[in-house]
């Protein structure tokens, strides 16, 4: 109890018989019984002593006595702060009303639960008497109703500093911000904290939370414009399923508003392609107070396009191209495309279908097939500086019981003579060759389909973020190596030998499986990948791995039985070395715009079985080792690759890159049939250094790289779309 007095003097003496005008206590309405009101909002009970004309004496307070908490733990830390809310001293001169205030400072503090001001006449003056009562020990924080979203963790986080200490109000206020601050930082933004409903004697405060429910989700279509009706006041309709939009949608009815879900959900939308606007409006349910409906207001776009070009690649020449599509045929998202690509040296034909999400699966399986055909000459067969494969019209492999007595002869139309030679076989049959010299480079006419199915490793939440994905495959082709008259030739042999004037019978090898007319190659695809890359369009930090098997079975003595294994590994290290775009330099107070970093890919694969030379790894290229053109450096039955490259920006929309590719065979071009890269010269293993301006597209990346090969002063220049990996 802290007792304040005044000397006793006349005067003090005087003034004390004048308390009688204060005689009725000042109170406070007990906070347990009547809930938490705020801070510094505690009402009087009703009194006639509350009128002005019992407020206008002033009197001599002699002693200001705290009385309530004598033998609590923190007895003097609650009387200072009860005097020091207080004005009123010891010595001073006051009326009812300056008690009042004091008063309300006391219940202001937010230690005490009760407050009430007793003014007693004393022999030296007016004694106030101020009874409190404070509030319990905290020894819990409890929310009515449970919160499944807020661990125990965070409560106890917040309230830590005050538990086992004595409840204030206004620190009580303060959590309750910082929890409530916390549900908004969760993306529960109608969440509120009130309270607290009540405060047990044992301490435990419960307060009451009001979430604020999704009632519904509904989907409304819009114009151009924005509007839901038309001239006629018609609903707009809409080309895409209901099914289509809301399954994209995490938050359900029933489930807590969480603007963060809905803002990812949104993302989803936009992420289909399939809107050029998505507006939200949160409806209130005058039934439910809190509670909210969804309201999509959905924008379509034109998901049907047609287009056309010309190009150039090794592989097909000049070539032009066709293509219609329509991202959102029927309104169920499907992507169905008819690609026409016809080249200098081949074509191809493919009609595919994509299901982006299976109706129905919650493991947001995706589904794609195609049917297709193609010509094309492969670029296994070619090489830029050693010619390539070209046809032979017939040959005959007469075997007897001994394995070195071998007998070849070359077949000729009239099946007379042979001459020996090409030289020779020119001279006497001009009009009839072993070779026909218009049209005599292979070509693989490939005629098939294919499917797909990739799944994410969800465990069957479609709406969670996973990096890792399981694809299963099959597909069903049939290869028929052909000269560009489209006559069955099975029989190939290098251009090398032209130059020698004659061929040797060890240089002609079978282009199909087992000398077949044609191969019916059907292949069952197994592949899990993992990406967690911090940017999909240009990572700077991250990994990405994939692995396969994809297994070819034999169903008649002329399909052949192989298995392809192939795996990567690609790693990004952020770096912020040169800074010659702005945004590499930030002014005060601006972030940093710099995407750069040094990017390390491994790749490698093998090939186990029967393996048809045309199915065999081709290494040099664009996307491969860089110093070499398209399938140059080897036709391969197992290889290894990496790739350092550091990526940086200079300017605007360019990029640049410097970058080191090697790459080996390991000595198995021997192994693939035929060894038409031993026939073409191709090295098997080199490296490349090189570098490369990168101009971003709307349609991704388009690089221009130059490359060396094996250091030496023999550059390579090639055109790229997208990154290399």
């Amino acid at each position: 109890m802290i007792r304040r007095r005044t000397r006793r003097s006349p005067v003090a003496v005087g003034q004390g018989l004048l308390g009688l005008a204060l005689g009725l206590p000042l109170t406070a309405a007990p906070i347990l019984a009547q809930g938490m009101p705020a801070a510094g909002q505690v009402g009087l009970e009703t009194n006639p002593m509350n009128s002005p004309e019992f407020q206008a004496p002033r009197v001599l307070i002699s002693e200001v006595l705290i009385e309530g908490i004598s033998g609590h733990p923190e007895e003097e830390r609650l009387q200072v702060a009860a005097y020091d809310a207080m004005q009123v001293r010891p010595g001073s001169r006051v009326t009812r009303a300056d008690l009042q205030r004091d008063l309300n400072a006391i219940q202001a503090s937010g230690w005490f639960s009760d407050v009430r001001i007793y003014p007693l006449n004393g022999p030296l003056g007016v004694q106030v008497v101020v009874q409190v009562e404070p509030f319990p020990t905290l020894s819990s924080v409890e929310l009515n109703p449970v919160s499944k979203e807020l661990p125990e963790a965070v409560i106890e986080e917040i309230f830590s500093p005050d538990f086992g200490r004595t409840l204030n109000l206004n620190d009580l206020q303060d959590r309750m911000k910082e929890l409530q601050a916390w549900y908004a930082g969760q993306g529960y933004s109608l969440a509120r904290i009130s309270g607290p409903k009540r405060v047990s004697p044992e301490g435990v405060v419960t307060l009451k939370l009001t979430q604020g429910r999704v009632a519904d989700v509904e989907v409304q279509f819009l114009n151009k414009e924005g509007d839901a009706t038309d001239e006629k006041g018609d609903p707009i309709g809409g080309k895409t399923k209901e099914w289509v939009v809301t399954r994209e949608i995490s938050v359900q009815p029933g489930d807590n508003f969480n603007r963060n879900k809905l803002e990812n959900d949104i993302k989803r939308l936009y992420g289909t392609q399939l809107f050029s606007d998505v507006k939200v409006t949160l409806k209130p349910v005058p039934e439910e107070p809190g509670d909210v409906v969804i309201v999509l207001g959905i924008v379509e776009q034109s998901t049907g396009q047609l287009s056309g070009g010309l190009g150039y690649s090794q592989s097909q020449g000049v070539f032009g191209q066709v293509q219609l599509q329509d991202s959102n045929s029927f309104g169920r998202a499907w992507n169905i495309g008819l690609n026409v690509t016809y080249g200098q040296y081949g074509g191809l034909a493919n009609l595919n279908f994509t299901d982006p999400w299976v109706k129905g699966d919650q493991h947001r399986t995706s589904f794609r097939g195609s049917l297709f055909l193609s010509q094309q000459v492969p670029q296994i067969f070619q090489s830029e500086e050693s010619g390539n494969i070209r046809t032979i019209e017939g040959y005959e492999d007469n075997r007897n019981k001994y394995a070195y007595a071998v007998d070849r002869k070359y077949k000729f139309s009239d099946f007379e003579k042979v001459p020996g030679s090409v030289n020779k076989a020119e001279k006497e049959y001009p009009n009839r060759s072993w070779f026909d010299y218009e049209g005599d480079s292979f070509a693989l006419r490939k005629t098939g389909g294919s499917l797909a199915l990739t799944r994410p490793m969800n465990g069957g939440d479609p709406f969670k973020d996973t990096p890792w994905r399981l694809i299963a495959g099959l597909s069903i082709s049939e290869v028929r190596p052909i000269n560009f008259a489209a006559e069955t030739r099975v029989y190939g042999v290098s251009t090398r030998n032209f130059k020698d004037g004659r061929v040797k019978n060890k240089d002609i090898f079978c282009v199909s499986y087992n000398c077949a007319d044609s191969n019916l190659l059907t292949g069952l695809r197994f592949a899990t990948t993992y990406n967690n890359f911090n940017n999909p369009r240009n990572p700077t930090s991250g990994n990405f791995f994939t692995a396969s098997t994809e297994q070819f079975i034999g169903v008649n003595e002329d399909s052949p039985t192989f298995n392809r294994l192939r795996g990567s590994y690609t790693q990004f290290f952020p770096v912020n070395w040169l800074k010659l775009h702005k945004g590499c330099r930030p002014e005060a107070g601006e972030s940093a715009d710099c995407p750069q970093a040094i990017g390390v890919q491994v790749k490698t694969g093998t090939i186990v079985g029967d393996l048809p030379p045309y199915e065999a790894f081709c290494m040099g290229g664009s996307n491969s080792i860089r110093g070499w053109y398209d399938c140059d450096l080897a036709v391969a039955r197992t290889f290894g690759e990496v790739t350092l490259e550091y990526r940086f920006p200079i300017i605007s929309v360019f990029s640049g890159e410097l970058f080191v590719d090697a790459g080996t065979d390991f000595e198995t071009q021997k192994h693939v049939p035929g060894k038409p890269g031993l026939l073409l010269d191709k090295d098997g293993s080199g490296v490349s250094v090189g570098t490369g301006v990168i101009v971003g597209t709307p349609v991704g990346p388009l690089r221009l790289e130059v490359a060396s090969k094996d250091f030496t002063d023999d550059w390579r220049f090639n055109l790229g779309v997208g990154w290399k990996f």
